[in-house]
């Protein structure tokens, strides 16, 4: 039946987007939202786009507090009991993403089934729902605002609304999955797993290359496949997977199938159909009506999007979502491309602005300079400029950031400037913090000063020297930090 519906919007999926905004805007007509841009006068996509503006978090900021506090029938007409918790925006160290009933259904748990019907059409003969599935999620917490509503990691809301039969196809048990301490957390997973048919994993990589070292050293093995000879797919998402792949490959072993996926906060997105297409299959019926809008057009008065008949391969666009949980014409931040247009596939490229993104951090630029501010203060210093970028795990360390700093005036003490920028990056964004925890994921920065003028040299050797041209402050790959390093060491 899956395979069936798949065919069907995959092969129409204009058509099939047009049916979405459809069913969109009729349920929520007879929202506060709905009345005020009038809904129920919108018959078109082109009316649709000209009479909502365009959100980014702090415009549904004050909408999603009051629903935090038990309105309804504000943004959705159905009741909001869950919110997902996801990494801060230029003002917040968290913001919190409305979940309904619709969402889960129609979108994430529908998105789910489709990832394994398509599994099981490429391999009739697996044996993946013959054991458990091992799935590293977040932490789940009460809100204090309203006993009646929830929030927590996606992963962890997923998981606290499943199914009963998912439950029976997971572990560990909820109350191990859940927990929000996570080197408790981590130690539990592995004792519990280690002895199970695990065929499946499911996570973040950084948190789950830390467990399945963790069930090695318990198991005394030295390959996963020792303790797990059944396990053959690990489905990953939240960062590139690339830098991990051959820690992956050593751990496990021997072969087994990696699937991507692009399952934010606001939405099951997209998915690979099978291990090693280039690209991820955009999900288009999946209660998101989804623009696409060019990245010079960000910060526009105006700004211009598309659909889907008019989007290019090999072009950067910023996506904009409207979504059962309601979100309406929200700017998500992240930018993708087109890999394919027959079907549509997408890889995700990056963010609006620039960012780390190595381990699930999600550090803005605005974060880094908060922090720096911040930390120079408070050690008498002045910086000129810096630019940071990911060191990823090795054998012997786990993984961090390296900052390299151009001061006009070094600070008192460097170890002093480095504790408080770290500090002040965990204040500031609640994914850097998590990471940070006892060392567990990310160590403390490595802070390294630049001779003066290093930078200046740095531009000119790429022929942008003056200008608007600036050194990019955060990088998600080491390519800017090796470049600038290899000048300061000549």
């Amino acid at each position: 039946m899956r395979l069936w519906r798949i065919e069907k919007w995959s092969n129409h999926p204009v058509a099939t987007q047009r049916e979405v905004l459809q069913d969109l805007v009729t349920a929520a007509q007879y929202t506060e939202f709905g009345k005020k841009y009038n809904f129920s006068r919108l018959f078109t996509v082109k009316e649709f786009k000209k009479s909502i503006p365009i959100h980014e978090y702090d415009d549904m900021k004050p909408y999603i507090l009051r629903m935090m506090s038990g309105e309804e029938n504000i943004l959705w007409n159905t009741p909001i009991r869950w919110f997902a918790k996801s990494s801060g925006t230029t003002s917040d160290k968290s913001k919190f993403i409305p979940i309904s009933e619709e969402s889960l259904q129609e979108n994430h748990f529908k998105a789910s089934k489709d990832i394994l019907s398509n599994y099981y059409k490429n391999f009739p003969s697996s044996d993946l729902l013959t054991g458990k599935g091992l799935v590293v999620g977040g932490s789940h917490q009460i809100s204090k605002v309203n006993e009646d509503i929830q929030y927590g990691d996606l992963s962890a809301v997923l998981m606290q609304n499943s199914p009963f039969w998912g439950q029976w196809l997971r572990t560990p048990e909820l109350s191990v999955a859940l927990l929000d301490e996570w080197e408790e957390k981590i130690e539990k997973l592995a004792q519990i797993t280690a002895n199970e048919n695990v065929t499946s994993l499911a996570g973040v990589p950084t948190w789950t290359l830390l467990l399945l070292k963790r069930i090695l050293e318990i198991k005394g093995k030295v390959t996963i496949l020792e303790v797990w000879p059944n396990l053959e797919l690990y489905i990953n998402g939240g960062v590139s997977f690339t830098p991990y792949k051959d820690q992956f490959d050593k751990l496990i072993g021997g072969k087994i199938n990696y699937l991507e996926i692009y399952n934010a906060s606001e939405g099951f997105i997209a998915g690979q159909q099978s291990p090693g297409d280039d690209g991820l299959l955009l999900f288009t019926e999946h209660g998101i009506f989804y623009e696409f809008m060019a990245v010079e057009e960000y910060g526009k008065k105006d700004p211009l999007t598309i659909g889907l008949q008019d989007v290019e391969t090999d072009t950067n666009y910023a996506l904009v979502i409207s979504t059962t949980g309601g979100l309406w014409r929200y700017l998500i931040g992240d930018t993708i491309q087109f890999t394919s247009l027959n079907p549509y596939k997408i890889k995700v490229s990056g963010r609006l602005k620039h960012y780390m993104n190595a381990f699930g951090e999600e550090v803005i630029v605005d974060n880094s300079d908060h922090a720096v501010a911040l930390a120079a203060e408070k050690t008498n210093a002045v910086v000129n400029d810096y630019t940071a970028a990911p060191v990823y795990f090795s054998e012997g360390e786990n993984a961090t950031h390296e900052w390299l700093v151009e001061f006009d005036k070094e600070p008192d003490n460097i170890t002093a400037f480095t504790y408080e920028l770290d500090n002040a990056l965990k204040d500031i964004n609640s994914d850097y913090e998590a990471k940070r925890y006892k060392d567990i994921a990310l160590r403390l920065p490595k802070v390294h000063v630049l001779q003066r003028g290093t930078f200046t040299a740095w531009l000119k050797s790429k022929g942008k020297l003056g200008g608007q041209h600036k050194v990019p402050r955060l990088s998600n790959d080491r390519t800017v930090v090796e470049e600038i390093l290899f000048l300061h060491n000549k």
